[in-house]
C-alpha cells in the first residue's frame, strides 16, 4: 500500500489539484502531496502495530489456571523456545488479560479509518461533478439496469468494512469492561472479533492498493478546478503583506474584494487586469502576477512538509529510505 502511494505520488509530484477544507476549494496543492498524506497515515499505522507487539509478545505458558504452578518450570526457556520476548510477570493477569487482542484491534480500527478516508476520496473523485479519477473495471462495477455506470463498489465496501472493524474493537472492549479477575467464560468471545478484523483489514488494504495502482488520475480536470476556485486568494493576501507591508487583516479584506470582482467578471484572479487590481488597492503592482497562478502558488510552499514539488520529492526520497531501513 505504501509502495503504491509512493509510486503514484512521485508520478504526480507536480500535478496541481485543489486542496480542500470543508470540501470547499481552499488552496492549490499537488496530487503527489495529497497522496503522501495517506502514506504518513499508514506509516503511523505500521508504527502502532510495531509498538503493540513490543508489549504483547510475552508468553503466558506456566501461569496454569490462575495461581501459577508448583512444577519446576523454566518459564524463560519455554518463552524463548516459542519465540516470545519473555514470560508474563503475573499469573492472574496472564490468564485474564486480553490487552493483546484489544491493542491489535485498536491499531486495526485506526488503520481502517485511514483506509475508509482514502476510499471516500476515491468515491468523491470518481463522481461526475468531480471527475478527478477513473477507476479500472477491476475495482468498479456497472449498474444492473444502467449500462453507463461505473460504480466505485470496492471503495464503498472498504468504507463500510471500517465500521465492522471498529465494531470488533468495541465488541471486545464491552466484553472485558466488567470482568473481575481472573478467567470468565465471556473471554472465549475474544477470538471472533480479532479474526474478523484481521481478515477484513487485509482485504481492505489489498483493495485500496489495487485502486491506487490502477487508477487513472484526470490531472487536467484537477488543474481546471484548482484554477477556477480562486484558490490563490491567500497568495494575493500573503503578497500584500510581504511586498506592500499591508497588515494581514487588511490584506484579507482587499483579497475578498478582488475575489468578488473576479467572480462578477467571470474570470480568474490571475486574469484580472492590473488596472482592475489597482482600483481595488493602489498598492498592488505588476509583481503580483508572479504569485497568482496555481503553479506559482504550489511552488512557493517550500516549508518542510509543504506541497512544493521539490518538497514532495524530498518527502518521497525520505520515505523510501525509511522503508529500506526498517526492512519493510
Amino acid at each position: 500500500m505504501q509502495d503504491a502511494l509512493l509510486a503514484r505520488a512521485e508520478e504526480h509530484a507536480e500535478s496541481v489539484m485543489p486542496g480542500f477544507t470543508h470540501l470547499q476549494s481552499a488552496q492549490p496543492v499537488t496530487l503527489g502531496h495529497h497522496l503522501m498524506a495517506y502514506f504518513e497515515m499508514f506509516a503511523r499505522d505500521r508504527s502502532r502495530l510495531r509498538d503493540a507487539r513490543a508489549r504483547m509478545n510475552l508468553c503466558p505458558l506456566g501461569s496454569a489456571a490462575l495461581a501459577g504452578t508448583g512444577f519446576p518450570l523454566d518459564r524463560d526457556a519455554t518463552a524463548a523456545a516459542l519465540g516470545f520476548d519473555g514470560p508474563t510477570r503475573n499469573s492472574l493477569d496472564s490468564v485474564s488479560d486480553r490487552d493483546f487482542a484489544i491493542e491489535y484491534l485498536t491499531a486495526a480500527a485506526q488503520c481502517s479509518l485511514h483506509l475508509s478516508r482514502l476510499a471516500e476520496e476515491f468515491v468523491i473523485w470518481a463522481s461526475q461533478p468531480f471527475g478527478f479519477v477513473q477507476l479500472s473495471d477491476q475495482w468498479s462495477t456497472g449498474s444492473s439496469i444502467m449500462p453507463q455506470k461505473r460504480n466505485p463498489d470496492a471503495a464503498e465496501l472498504v468504507r463500510g468494512h471500517s465500521g465492522r472493524i471498529t465494531g470488533a474493537l468495541v465488541s471486545l472492549m464491552m466484553t472485558m469492561k466488567g470482568l473481575p479477575l481472573a478467567y470468565s467464560k465471556d473471554m472465549q468471545d475474544d477470538k471472533p472479533p480479532v479474526f474478523e478484523a484481521h481478515d477484513l483489514l487485509g482485504l481492505c488494504i489489498a483493495a485500496m492498493t489495487g485502486m491506487v495502482e490502477s487508477a487513472t488520475f484526470r490531472t487536467d480536470r484537477m488543474r481546471g478546478l484548482a484554477e477556477s476556485g480562486f484558490a490563490t486568494a491567500t497568495d494575493l493576501a500573503d503578497w500584500l503583506v510581504r511586498e506592500a507591508g499591508v497588515p494581514f487583516r487588511e490584506a484579507h479584506h482587499i483579497t475578498g474584494r478582488a475575489v468578488a470582482v473576479a467572480e462578477q467578471a467571470g474570470t480568474r484572479l490571475d486574469q484580472l487586469s492590473i488596472d482592475a487590481l489597482k482600483e481595488i488597492d493602489a498598492r498592488i503592482d505588476d509583481r503580483v502576477y508572479g504569485v497568482l497562478s496555481v503553479d506559482a502558488s504550489v511552488n512557493s510552499r517550500t516549508s518542510f512538509g509543504g506541497t512544493a514539488p521539490a518538497r514532495v520529492r524530498a518527502a518521497i526520497a525520505a520515505a523510501r529510505k525509511a522503508r529500506e531501513e526498517e526492512g519493510r
